[in-house]
């Protein structure tokens, strides 16, 4: 088994456009906002939803040739009724042995979680882990209204009304930090990080919802790091260059990304880089050269 030996760093990058990135379920499902600086918030837990669920429907851990999610819904039966299962109830599916659940889930393994087995519960650091999530400029919420197709009730004369809270664009950043020690004790392998990054790229471009429909990928950084190092803050280094006000910035054609910053940062510590990676949708421009596609060549030459 190839267990993780380095230590990565993560930066992503993604674009909504009039849709919900994560919505509170406590707030009307608005989507996640800080009011001091009109910016959108985005959760870890989101972001891992969305990996998870490329796993599951794209390559095939489903419960099948011994390769699963651990954290998803799964229902029982029980007098006639159907249930969703608990934790527990998860775990004696892998008949509660911690070891059966890591070597089986991969979303634990690289994730982390908390297993109730046998009157005891192991808690797994997740290797894997991100930062909330937030745009790089402000924005802000359209209320949307509408009708449903069916009336609250029998005798009504008209159908039920909506209210939908989107996003008219947003340009989204996260940080993450795959770190290599906690993978010693969840066995993360080499495999499952080419699995992690594919499910946050794949992932967020099939999540094809109404909600959800019109987010892409633009941009997935992965350094490699020789040591026990990581940079940090990434996404914070980024800046926007437009001749529009934040709050009209409606497409990739309103803007540039600057990434200086994060160029500069890279040289100073190019000593403790091993790898970089990027993967990098070709219409985003950046204010340097006009083009992320050669960005990879170019780090790696510069560092």
């Amino acid at each position: 088994m190839n267990v993780i030996n380095n230590r990565s760093e993560i930066l992503f990058l993604y674009e909504i456009e009039n849709a919900n990135p994560n919505g509170d379920p406590l707030n009307e499902n608005r989507p996640r906002f800080d009011t001091e600086d009109n910016k959108i918030l985005v959760s870890d837990v989101r972001l891992k939803r969305t990996i998870r669920d490329y796993w599951f429907e794209y390559k095939g851990f489903n419960g099948s040739n011994e390769k699963d999610i651990f954290v998803r819904e799964t229902n029982y039966e029980m007098d006639g009724k159907n249930y969703v299962a608990s934790g527990k109830q998860r775990a004696e599916l892998f008949k509660e042995s911690k070891d059966k659940v890591l070597e089986t889930c991969i979303d634990v393994r690289v994730f982390g979680g908390i297993l109730p087995i046998k009157g005891d519960t192991f808690t797994f650091t997740g290797p894997a882990q991100f930062q909330m999530g937030k745009s790089l400029h402000e924005t802000d919420i359209m209320t949307e209204q509408g009708t449903g197709a069916f009336a609250s009730g029998e005798k009504r004369a008209q159908a039920t009304f909506r209210t939908e809270y989107k996003v008219p664009y947003a340009l989204i950043g996260f940080n993450g930090i795959i770190n290599e020690k906690a993978g010693q004790y969840t066995q993360m392998t080499e495999e499952d990080k080419r699995l992690l990054i594919e499910g946050i790229w794949n992932g967020t471009k099939n999540l094809i919802s109404r909600s959800k429909f019109g987010q892409t990928p633009l941009l997935l950084l992965v350094i490699d790091y020789k040591e026990p190092f990581y940079i940090g803050g990434l996404r914070q280094r980024l800046k926007l260059n437009s001749t529009k006000n934040d709050l009209q910035i409606r497409s990739l054609e309103d803007y540039e990304l600057d990434i200086s910053n994060v160029k500069t940062v890279l040289k100073e510590h190019a000593d403790k880089i091993e790898n970089i990676s990027v993967q990098v949708d070709p219409r985003l421009k950046v204010v340097d050269n006009g083009s992320l596609v050669n960005l990879k060549n170019s780090l790696v030459n510069e560092l």
